[in-house]
């Protein structure tokens, strides 16, 4: 008798169970179709959850690519430059097309360096510290401090501080183009470019922006316009409204007409920037030595 009782009972408690699954599947919302969408294409991500896409994660960039695909070409991950056959798997399942350009990118500070100094700065060594003192210790409002927060945040130790000029210079045989630095420059002189650029322009001063009695270093840029009467190729356009220039490197031969003839040398060939870094550290050590002497 008992164990035609205890039969009944499970008997039930599976009719049970039954009935509440089949309810449940009934009944209950469906997994929505975009979040299946954000977890194939999450697979193509690189996981790092940086956050330089603007999202808080790769998860949370993938459900916004799910919802739109061009969000991509808004913001790209670039950090999927390095792993082509990632960015191969992303392109069919976003079903678009994704040019190296966009999703190569290596970070730049727009700054020379060399900046006077407003005085002697002992607060805490770090640049977003500095930077709310009046806009920082240097007579450029708009320079970089060089107190290498950037480093800090850098995964591939691709950034350095140039000991002559005083400023972060970017390795860009190393820069991934994560965009980490970028977030983390109080000063807003870092800025993404495409990887295949040529021509870097080395100054974040805007004149229409002056603040009174602050002024550009001796390498800024003096808006003279030297540089687009130069090209003879129309690869350079003159920003009117932030008055520099910015280039089209589809159109841009490397003719070095304009870097030749800038009389700041605000502007630089990109595959010089490793050769001027260890030109101005050799020269700075060698400074340093004759004091000791």
């Amino acid at each position: 008798m008992d164990s035609v009782l205890i039969v009944i009972i499970l008997s039930s408690i599976g009719i049970a169970c039954g009935i509440l699954i089949f309810l449940a599947n009934r009944y209950l919302p469906k997994e929505p179709g975009s979040l299946a969408r954000a977890e194939e294409i999450f697979k193509h991500l690189p996981g790092a959850n940086c956050g330089a896409c603007g999202y808080p994660g790769c998860f949370a960039y993938a459900q916004a690519l799910a919802e739109d695909s061009n969000v991509f070409l808004k913001s790209p991950c670039t950090m999927l430059s390095n792993e082509p056959a990632m960015l191969s798997g992303l392109e069919k399942v976003l079903g678009i097309e994704i040019s190296s350009s966009v999703a190569s990118k290596k970070a730049v500070v727009r700054c020379y360096g060399k900046s006077d100094l407003l005085g002697d700065y002992s607060g805490i060594k770090t640049c977003k510290a500095a930077s709310k003192l009046v806009g920082g210790f240097k007579k450029c409002p708009y320079g970089c401090l060089g107190l290498g927060d950037c480093i800090k945040v850098c995964p591939v130790d691709a950034i350095s501080i140039d000991k002559k000029m005083n400023v972060a210079v970017i390795n860009p045989d190393k820069c991934t183009g994560c965009g980490l630095c970028v977030e983390e420059c109080p000063m807003n002189v870092i800025e993404l470019v495409p990887a295949d650029s040529k021509v870097l322009y080395f100054c974040s001063y805007v004149p229409i922006r002056n603040i009174p009695g602050r002024e550009r270093c001796d390498n800024g840029c003096v808006h003279c316009k030297n540089c687009l009467k130069a090209c003879e190729y129309d690869a350079i356009i003159w920003n009117e409204e932030r008055a520099i220039p910015e280039f089209d490197y589809a159109k841009c031969t490397l003719c070095e007409e304009c870097i030749k003839i800038c009389p700041t040398e605000t502007l630089l060939e990109m595959s010089n920037i490793n050769s001027r870094l260890e030109k101005d550290n050799l020269e700075s050590e060698k400074v340093v030595t004759l004091k000791k002497m």
